[in-house]
């Protein structure tokens, strides 16, 4: 069997990247380093780069989408795909996705306006989580407890100017047992899931969550693979909330995190997923838009 030349696209080495790696090397594979901060693509003219499957690890949400873009029209099938990474990386078309096949998600409201945004909060009610449509790791996410606050995280972000900022995504906040759940999908199976804990009401493990096994229920399994299967497939992390009305998506993530997770569930994520990639690989590139 030919052994498959596959390329990392990365910004730079993490934990993660380290332990793709290793997982690559013990079958036999040497990776092709795509450094997202040297590349240069000539649109015109594809070279031949000699890959046969990328694995994308880039860090920055904008690079990472305009290279898979470009790896799909060369006829290259990545993990994940670029529908996926679109989909996942814009909370608005990520909670449209779930909302169009099923899959439960707290109420979300969009605005336009300072002032049409402090109606939408308003008719959530108190508290309400104001987020980036744009945005990981838990940054620049704001609990709104009143009125006052509203106003002025709205102005502030008025302030700010970006295009991102103006569009102003609103979404109930959801009292949960101090802690959340990660689950993490690769192909069709929910291979394994966290609880993420803190007394803060932001429970990222970026932000000072604590990882411990979550077992991976029937309930938690299906609710993971539909949101996966709603923005696309392939890799992917879900965010769910225990709420008081049952499990609730809050969000999907494309580049996943998974150091706090190997030991913590005892299961081989980076071999999870170096056997999804293969299997891309030699079942070669999707049409440019399939699901």
């Amino acid at each position: 069997m030919t052994v498959p030349r596959v390329g990392v696209l990365m910004s730079r080495v993490r934990l993660e990247e380290k332990l793709l790696f290793e997982e690559l090397g013990r079958r036999g594979i040497e990776p092709v380093i795509l450094d997202d901060r040297t590349l240069v693509f000539a649109l015109e003219d594809p070279p031949d780069l000699a890959i046969d499957v990328v694995l994308e690890r880039a860090i920055q949400h904008s690079r990472a989408l305009y290279a898979l873009k470009i790896f799909e029209q060369w006829g290259i099938p990545t993990v994940n795909t670029y529908q996926v990474a679109d989909t996942c990386g814009n909370k608005f078309l990520t909670t449209v996705a779930l909302l169009r096949d099923g899959v439960p998600t707290p109420r979300t409201r969009i605005a336009f306006t300072q002032e049409s945004a402090l109606r939408a909060v308003e008719e959530l009610g108190y508290p309400v989580v104001l987020k980036p449509i744009i945005g990981s790791w838990g940054r620049l996410l704001s609990k709104v407890n009143d009125r006052d606050a509203a106003e002025a995280l709205l102005e502030h972000k008025e302030t700010l100017g970006s295009y991102l900022h103006a569009i102003y995504y609103i979404q109930e906040y959801i009292p949960k047992p101090q802690r959340d759940i990660r689950s993490f999908v690769v192909g069709d199976e929910c291979i394994c899931a966290i609880y993420r804990s803190s007394a803060h009401w932001i429970t990222n493990t970026a932000q000072g969550g604590r990882a411990t096994n979550c077992p991976v229920t029937p309930e938690i399994a299906d609710l993971s693979v539909r949101a996966a299967r709603s923005i696309g497939g392939g890799v992917v992390a879900i965010d769910i909330l225990e709420s008081p009305e049952g499990l609730l998506v809050n969000e999907v993530n494309y580049t996943m995190e998974f150091r706090n997770s190997i030991e913590t569930t005892g299961v081989n994520i980076p071999a999870r997923i170096v056997d999804h990639l293969l299997a891309a690989a030699r079942n070669g590139a999707p049409r440019a838009g399939a699901a």
